[in-house]
């Protein structure tokens, strides 16, 4: 390679083809962790649904119970058989520790409040990845530009064009590394 930008010969030609070679090998690295990346987002916005939904369909037998509690109170009323007393007072009772046991429910991680922190929990993982997925996806695209640009340089002979394709390469790989191990770096969000 001439370091006057142009310059056609056999070593610079085989040093080029060998960077196309790790960019291609680096582009492939990033398309498969951009993929893990891609799956796991959509498998966690689908629990993240569920949960949801789980919450909601909680939340809704909750409030039937509370109001059917409300109602039962307003007609005991000027109830005066001690027998139908107690078996409101009884029903009432039933209904409140279902309506407790519907908010929170620590033993089987099923409760209102724990289906919301699972949520949560699905949407926080589910925004990383997709986070991790778009650094994936930015640095698969410098490396296919570097490739390119790369693959210029052994036609055209304008050694630029290799360093060009050797620095974006660079920033391909520094960008796979953060989104690999800090993500929340990545302005994503």
């Amino acid at each position: 390679m001439s370091g006057h930008g142009h310059g056609h010969h056999e070593g610079g030609n085989t040093k080029v083809a060998l960077l196309i070679s790790v960019l291609a090998l680096f582009l492939s690295f990033s398309e498969m962790l951009g993929k893990h990346a891609e799956k796991t987002y959509i498998a966690s916005n689908i629990d993240a649904n569920n949960i949801w939904a789980f919450f909601q369909a909680k939340t809704i037998r909750r409030s039937l119970v509370q109001n059917l509690g409300e109602l039962i109170e307003i007609e005991a009323v000027g109830v005066t058989d001690e027998a139908r007393k107690a078996a409101i007072a009884k029903q009432l009772d039933t209904w409140k520790k279902l309506s407790a046991r519907l908010q929170s429910e620590p033993d089987t991680n099923e409760g209102r409040a724990e289906l919301m922190a699972r949520a949560q929990a699905a949407e926080k993982k589910r925004d990383l990845y997709n986070i991790k997925h778009e650094g994936f996806e930015i640095a698969s695209g410098a490396l296919q530009v570097a490739i390119v640009l790369a693959s210029a340089m052994i036609i055209t002979g304008v050694v630029y064009l290799a360093y060009a394709a050797g620095a974006l390469g660079v920033i391909a790989l520094i960008l796979m590394a953060i989104a690999q191990y800090a993500p929340a770096i990545l302005p994503f969000h």
